[in-house]
């Protein structure tokens, strides 16, 4: 029997939505194993100037228990 957990972390990034979700999940990584996926439950865009400076993911990431 696998037990799974979801966690919610908000990620981000100059460069786009891909890669604030690419670095959320590489640091959520460093302290967790075992991690199966992750859901794209919101996205924003940081606007200064009429311009988009930053992307932000709030990611719902779901791991196995050991």
């Amino acid at each position: 029997m696998a037990v799974a957990k979801t966690i919610e972390i908000v990620a981000s990034s100059t460069s786009g939505i891909e890669d604030a979700v690419r670095s959320g999940i590489a640091k959520v990584g460093e302290t967790l194993d075992n991690i199966e996926g992750a859901w794209v439950k919101d996205t924003k865009a940081v606007v200064r100037d009429n311009s988009v400076t930053e992307w932000r993911v709030t990611l719902a990431v779901t791991f196995i228990v050991d």
